[in-house]
């Protein structure tokens, strides 16, 4: 287990061209972007960036430009989220893996670094595992656990039970018109954040945006109840183990939606997995402190890919 250090900001040249773009995949409208790196590095493997629960791409405003200066980065709107299109779909990881692996097969091509935050760490982490030729490296921040894992007997059965009830539409869509308002997106953002700087009015624009889509309430519905079955994901402890490459996974120290210990917990499943805890920032380590976290990664991807054990 390793702890990131404080660093001085990294100097980046003019930032690279970013292009959106939008491709259909079984039917529906996926939209993502590419920034070709600014100086290609020969064997640099491009890098595939994956939101979280409620988020977008736009969620990697001060990342991805970062790492574009040497590798080519993607970064994909999840079915449902973002700009993508809000689907009326039974939603869990595999279908979400599934949909990465298409993308990485259509655009891509080649072993890439996987990177994905919270929800989209948990998408990372089965498609690393149900397609490891696609990746080369694995980076999570954060990692939820499944239903089964927090829960068990009557209690797990409870709260599926409540929560398939709450996904009725008659439910959801009243609560919904009252959460998708600013000021309410603003203050759920500051509890996650610990730079509260950080909580603009770009960052809550980017989670308003979608809210307004046609068919946004609708997608929340088929969400929720997705979340209710069995098969929304599988257990992490089971999916841990089976990794086959170098996997970083990084945690804000003061993450309040993920507990540390969770991670804690998790890390010694497999050698290939590098516990860093991130000091003075929650669950949007990624956002707290861009700077922090850029550096990072670029330290852990340029250094020789050591299989080593957790250090504790």
């Amino acid at each position: 287990m390793t702890a990131a250090d404080e660093s001085t900001p990294l100097t980046i040249p003019p930032p690279p061209v970013t292009r959106d773009r939008y491709w259909y995949w079984r039917g529906w409208r996926i939209h993502y972007q590419v920034m070709p790196a600014v100086t290609p590095q020969p064997h640099q493997p491009p890098v595939l960036l994956l939101h979280g629960f409620g988020a977008s791409l736009e969620q990697w405003r001060d990342n991805a430009r970062v790492l574009a200066q040497s590798r080519t980065v993607y970064a994909l709107d999840l079915l449902g989220f973002g700009d993508s299109q809000k689907a009326a779909a039974i939603f869990n990881a595999d279908l979400w893996s599934a949909q990465v692996h298409d993308f990485w097969q259509a655009w891509i091509g080649q072993p890439i670094v996987l990177v994905g935050h919270s929800l989209g760490a948990l998408v990372a982490l089965n498609s690393a595992v149900v397609y490891p030729g696609m990746v080369a490296r694995l980076i999570m921040l954060t990692l939820p656990a499944a239903r089964e894992e927090l829960l068990s007997g009557w209690l797990e059965t409870l709260s599926r039970t409540a929560e398939r009830l709450f996904s009725t539409p008659l439910l959801i869509r009243p609560i919904f018109q009252i959460f998708r308002r600013p000021g309410m997106i603003r203050g759920v953002l500051r509890s996650d954040y610990q730079v509260r700087d950080r909580v603009d009015e770009a960052l809550v624009e980017q989670f308003v945006r979608p809210t307004s889509e046609r068919g946004a309430a609708r997608t929340l519905c088929y969400l929720v109840r997705s979340r209710t079955e069995l098969q929304f994901t599988p257990e992490t402890r089971q999916l841990i183990p089976q990794l086959t490459m170098p996997t970083l996974l990084l945690w804000g120290q003061a993450d309040r939606v993920i507990p540390l210990t969770w991670g804690q917990q998790v890390a010694p499943l497999n050698p290939q997995l590098t516990l860093t805890i991130v000091p003075g920032v929650g669950h949007c380590a990624y956002d707290d402190k861009p700077d922090l976290i850029n550096q990072t990664i670029l330290d852990w991807l340029d250094a020789r890919p050591v299989l080593s054990p957790v250090q504790t």
